[in-house]
């Protein structure tokens, strides 16, 4: 357990150190706010899958749902937050002239689709996590 808590702070950052240098000469206080509403709106989306990666899986108590919820929303947010950058840096070119409006649209519309691609796999993998942990708890309340 305490490698994954590692590993996930180690992950969220990354994921910030990307996004900061992503931003390049925006101011720091504005940096920051980008970053945070960022993490909280990726946060939300990975609360929306797991809620529908849950909807087979019976819990045996409350307790033990929102531990699992808890540890793999952390995990995957920080995991999800790994689109942040590339669209940092997208909206960033934009602003700056570097890309036209017309190359902005196909590429935030492929960054997308392959980020609901990953959502759509996500969702599988957090249902087989949470059948995963309940086999291994179930199987120690036996013994």
């Amino acid at each position: 357990m305490t490698f994954i808590i590692i590993m996930t702070i180690i992950i969220y950052l990354l994921v910030i150190a990307w996004s900061w240098t992503s931003l390049g000469d925006t101011s720091k206080a504005k940096k920051v706010l980008i970053i945070f509403i960022g993490i909280i709106t990726i946060f939300l989306i990975t609360q929306i899958v797991f809620s529908m990666s849950k909807s087979g899986i019976n819990y045996e108590n409350q307790e033990i749902e929102n531990w699992v919820g808890k540890i793999i929303v952390f995990l995957f947010t920080g995991l999800n937050g790994f689109v942040m950058p590339f669209l940092m840096k997208l909206f960033k070119k934009l602003q700056s002239g570097e890309i036209d409006g017309n190359i902005f649209k196909v590429r935030f519309i492929i960054i997308l689709i392959i980020f609901i691609i990953c959502l759509f796999l996500e969702c599988g993998y957090m249902e087989s996590i949470q059948q995963g942990i309940l086999k291994v708890y179930r199987a120690n309340i036996e013994n």
